[in-house]
C-alpha cells in the first residue's frame, strides 16, 4: 500500500480539539434542555460537533431555532471567556508554525467567542478562520471545510482535519478532507444529582490533539 501524500495545511476543530470546554458547553445545553422541558442526556449527544441552531432543530423542531441560539449564545457569554486549552494544544500551534504548515480553524462555534477565548487560553489564531455563521449548512455538511480549503488556497484533498465529534469527521471527508480524528468526546459528570427521571423528549476530558499527519516542508 502506499503511503498518503503529506499534507500541505492543516484544518483544525475548536471544541475538544484544542479548547477543552466540554464542562462550560455541558452546563448551558442542561441549562437550556431544563428549561425547555428536555432531557439532558437525550440532548447533549445531539450537541457534538453541531451548530447550536442545528442541535435545536434536532432536539426540538417545534422551537424557533434562531431565537434558542440567542438564548445560547447568552449563556455561554455568561460562562466567560476561562476555557483552557486542551494539552498539547499549544505545542501542536507552534509545531504548525515553525514548519510553516498553513493552518486553519473549523468551527460550529460562533466567530464572537473564539478570539477572547483563544487569547484567555494563551494560544495565537491563524488568518483563516471559518465559523459556523460563514456558511449556509453546518457540520456534517461539507462546506465549512471546503471553504477553510479555498481560503487557503490549497485543495482539500492535500489537507488533514484534526476533528473530535463524528459529524465533524463526516464533514471533512464529504469535502474531500483526510480526517485524523481525536478521541470521541465524553460527556462530563453533571455538578448535580438527578431528582426526576425526565423523558427524552419534549413533555407537551480529552487527551492531546493528534499528530498522525504528515506535514510537508514549506
Amino acid at each position: 500500500m502506499r503511503d498518503a501524500p503529506p499534507a500541505r495545511a492543516v484544518l483544525l476543530d475548536v471544541d475538544g480539539v484544542l479548547l477543552d470546554s466540554a464542562a462550560s458547553h455541558r452546563r448551558v445545553w442542561d441549562t437550556w434542555a431544563l428549561r425547555n422541558g428536555l432531557d439532558p442526556e437525550a440532548v447533549w449527544p445531539l450537541t457534538f460537533g453541531r451548530r447550536p441552531e442545528d442541535t435545536v432543530r434536532a432536539a426540538a423542531p417545534a422551537l424557533d431555532a434562531a431565537a434558542e441560539r440567542r438564548a445560547l449564545d447568552a449563556l455561554l457569554a455568561a460562562e466567560g471567556d476561562a476555557v483552557p486549552p486542551v494539552p498539547g494544544a499549544g505545542g501542536l500551534l507552534a509545531a504548525l508554525e515553525a514548519a510553516r504548515v498553513p493552518w486553519a480553524l473549523v468551527t460550529s462555534g460562533g466567530r464572537a467567542a473564539v478570539p477572547a477565548r483563544f487569547a484567555a487560553a494563551g494560544l495565537p489564531l491563524p488568518p483563516v478562520r471559518v465559523h459556523g455563521e460563514d456558511v449556509v449548512r453546518g457540520k456534517p455538511a461539507p462546506d465549512c471545510y471546503a471553504l477553510a480549503a479555498a481560503r487557503l488556497g490549497v485543495p482539500p484533498d492535500a489537507c488533514v482535519a484534526v476533528e473530535d465529534a463524528p459529524a465533524g469527521a463526516e464533514a471533512a471527508r464529504a469535502a474531500g478532507v483526510t480526517s485524523s480524528g481525536s478521541p470521541p468526546r465524553t460527556a462530563p459528570t453533571r455538578s448535580r444529582p438527578r431528582t426526576r427521571t425526565p423523558r427524552a423528549t419534549r413533555r407537551s476530558a480529552p487527551r492531546s490533539p493528534p499528530s498522525a499527519y504528515s506535514p510537508a516542508p514549506a
